[in-house]
């Protein structure tokens, strides 16, 4: 048997290579979560209405992701715009947070902030315990909420007391490409929290995002779908202005693929 080498008095062992930010990609179906487990993502997440910035997806959606094999997280929010929640939205998203679980989530993403722009603690820990209620282990992510809080950094700093496993942030910058700074910030200030960089992720920020320091990078990875509408095009809202917008968002299995090149590509000395 070959001698084992032991450092000797005085001398460091080697450190250990910091584990691969893991790849996370937001999905609206099971197609999507079927791109994403085929082109080498980690987990999904998963909402309806990304062209809204995301809201809570069905029970039924729930379950159809859960199925293809991929851990899934589920987005919280019950409407779009901001994120300062009265007392009866905040109760259904407690209420959806138990659903989605009960349908197959392995993780939920939640947030509120109060209308000074600080987070809401209250509410989040209302999120997170019931999340942890549900009897099986899960995992809690703050979204983006943080980003337009009124101190990113300092809203962070908050976040190893509540319990959450995670935040997704672009470091309070429009895009995670122009918020390094303040993603190392809050690598360094939230001690126990992993922090993923998502918002206007490409492919080619990855390395930048991974020198931060990040856990996980996020990347919504999508392209418009061809529309597929049998007869006339008529407004039907706000988000479809225009008949080349009146059409939905899939996934785009070259941008999973060339966004898990990109990490296995970074250095790992």
């Amino acid at each position: 048997m070959a001698a084992v080498e032991v450092p000797g008095r005085g001398q460091r062992a080697p450190a250990a290579p910091a584990p691969r930010p893991a790849l996370e990609i937001a999905v609206t179906s099971p197609a999507g979560a079927r791109v994403a487990l085929e082109h080498g993502a980690d987990r999904v997440e998963l909402c309806t209405g990304l062209e809204l910035g995301g809201l809570t997806p069905s029970a039924a959606l729930v379950e159809a992701v859960a199925a293809v094999g991929l851990p899934v997280h589920v987005l919280v929010r019950c409407r779009p715009g901001d994120f300062v929640y009265d007392a009866e939205e905040t109760a259904l998203m407690v209420a959806e947070v138990r659903t989605v679980i009960a349908s197959g989530a392995s993780g939920v993403v939640v947030g509120a902030l109060t209308a000074d722009g600080s987070l809401d603690t209250a509410a989040v820990a209302r999120f997170v315990a019931a999340a942890h209620d549900t009897g099986r282990p899960v995992e809690v992510t703050l979204h983006r909420a943080i980003d337009v809080s009124a101190d990113p950094v300092a809203t962070a700093a908050l976040l190893p007391a509540l319990g959450l496993t995670r935040v997704l942030t672009s470091g309070g910058a429009p895009a995670a490409g122009q918020g390094l700074t303040r993603l190392t910030a809050m690598v360094d200030i939230a001690p126990g929290v992993q922090v993923m960089a998502g918002g206007g992720v490409l492919p080619a920020d990855i390395p930048a995002l991974t020198a931060a320091g990040v856990a996980a990078v996020h990347l919504s990875a999508k392209r418009r779908a061809e529309p597929r509408r049998g007869g006339a095009w008529i407004p039907l809202g706000a988000s479809s202005a225009s008949a080349e917008q009146d059409t939905h968002f899939v996934t785009d299995p070259a941008v999973v693929a060339e966004a898990r090149k990109m990490l296995e590509a970074r250095p790992t000395g």
